[in-house]
């Protein structure tokens, strides 16, 4: 009969032996049995696809072209469609119903006539610019102070006032008293650089990223006051966005360290 506690004791140390090799490094229990084909929600959340669209403003292009690339590398299951203009035809654009995913605005402006209606909120500044003068290659017209803009015999092409570049433009002449009279106001900076470069105008106001990556076709020079008329950009998801996961990761490339990366690269200046 006194053999029983010992019987009982030898199976209770069996029992707890058995527990001691199912579980894994301190004491952890083994998954291995467990399911294989549940993600667990970290993996899930990178897992993108679809299309997504986004409307950029026209200075934005060389950056976000790469930007692009890098951001398809990261998630091949998403194809990025970029749309670039002035930032107000694509805020119109946005209000009057096109199914965009995200907005990056060249100015706050033109932001707020997305996110006043209520179309997305909480837009991030991730750069800023500046404005330069471009003439074409070799300055044949002699331009070489913003006075020199105002010339009568000068072809001076602007941004329209209600463009981010044509806003910032109105404002450095208005505070340096140079009255400019344009042969033609353009939609986006775009056109402005390309009458420039093209010999269709003498002069031109645009921001330097833009006059960098033509740095072969035109000259530049950074006018007085242009550090005091800065452009701040602000990117948002919208809030009805066709593909919304997809639309925030853009965002967060785009002010995480490697979108950052890519627009410094570029010439643009830290938010």
């Amino acid at each position: 009969m006194r053999r029983i506690p010992i019987i009982a004791s030898a199976a209770t140390a069996l029992v707890l032996l058995l527990a001691g090799c199912s579980a894994g490094p301190s004491g952890s229990t083994d998954r291995s049995s467990a399911p294989k084909d549940e993600p667990s929600s970290s993996s899930a959340e990178q897992v993108l696809t679809g299309d997504l669209t986004v409307s950029a403003a026209a200075s934005l292009k060389g950056a976000f072209d790469e930007s692009v690339t890098e951001f398809e590398q990261l998630y091949p299951g998403v194809h990025v469609v970029v749309t670039y203009d002035g930032s107000s035809t694509l805020a119109t654009q946005i209000n009057g119903g096109a199914k965009v995913d995200v907005f990056a605005s060249a100015d706050e402006a033109n932001m707020a006539k997305v996110t006043d209606p209520g179309l997305a909120a909480d837009p991030t500044i991730f750069a800023r610019n500046t404005l330069v003068v471009v003439t074409p290659k070799g300055n044949p017209a002699g331009i070489t102070t913003l006075a020199d803009l105002a010339k009568s015999s000068a072809k001076v092409v602007l941004c329209e006032p209600e463009v981010p570049c044509g806003a910032a433009s109105q404002k450095l002449l208005t505070a340096q008293d140079v009255k400019v009279t344009p042969v033609s106001q353009e939609q986006n900076v775009t056109a402005v650089l390309t009458k420039v470069r093209t010999g269709e105008a003498d002069a031109g106001l645009v921001y330097k990223t833009d006059a960098a990556t033509a740095s072969g076709e035109v000259t530049s020079f950074t006018p007085d006051g242009a550090d005091q008329v800065v452009n701040s950009y602000p990117i948002v998801a919208l809030k009805d966005a066709p593909n919304a996961t997809a639309a925030k990761a853009f965002v967060a490339f785009i002010t995480g360290a490697d979108g950052q990366k890519i627009l410094a690269s570029f010439g643009f200046d830290k938010p």
